[in-house]
């Protein structure tokens, strides 16, 4: 097995969000590395719903990538996630954004887990919150590695405005 950074992004909309994303940071209180705020956002993709809460999370261990990926769905599953409407509302949503391994990024163009993430560098609420908690991230992205300011830079302005502050997380103990 090899050590991993991971990037992760979980919103939620429907039902105790704040406890939903506080679940998560619980679930990887031994791997944490930093969460950002919590972030109330607009939904994204069309679909009329309540708006979401959003964190960003960074984690480190000795797990692949489709056990990060696991990790994620279990905690959807716990948290009763149902997948009925494409972008539509959810309990917990809990996206893979881009994991590295010994520095390097892990690039995957498989259906189950594309990596990074192929429409993370469009989407403030995960570009924000991951700033918050690392000013000097960057993102593989088709015209290779970019930094995450300058992404953000690029969004239209009243998506990046939308992103904002609410509130913070407990920092979990470790185990």
């Amino acid at each position: 097995m090899t050590y991993s950074r991971v990037v992760l992004s979980a919103g939620s909309n429907i039902g105790d969000r704040t406890a939903h994303l506080a679940g998560v940071v619980e679930r990887l209180a031994d791997d944490l590395v930093a969460v950002s705020p919590i972030y109330s956002t607009a939904p994204w993709g069309g679909v009329a719903q309540d708006d979401f809460l959003n964190v960003t999370i960074i984690a480190e261990g000795e797990r692949s990538p489709e056990q990060w990926l696991e990790i994620c769905q279990e905690l959807e599953q716990a948290a009763d996630r149902t997948r009925e409407v494409r972008w539509g509302p959810r309990t917990l949503d809990v996206d893979v954004i881009s994991v590295s391994r010994e520095g390097h990024v892990v690039t995957s163009a498989d259906p189950v887990l594309t990596l990074p993430h192929p429409r993370a560098a469009q989407r403030a609420f995960v570009l924000v919150p991951w700033l918050a908690v690392e000013p000097d991230a960057t993102l593989w992205t088709a015209q290779g590695e970019r930094p995450v300011v300058d992404l953000v830079a690029e969004l239209d302005p009243d998506e990046r405005a939308g992103v904002v502050v609410v509130d913070e997380l407990p920092t979990p103990r470790r185990r």
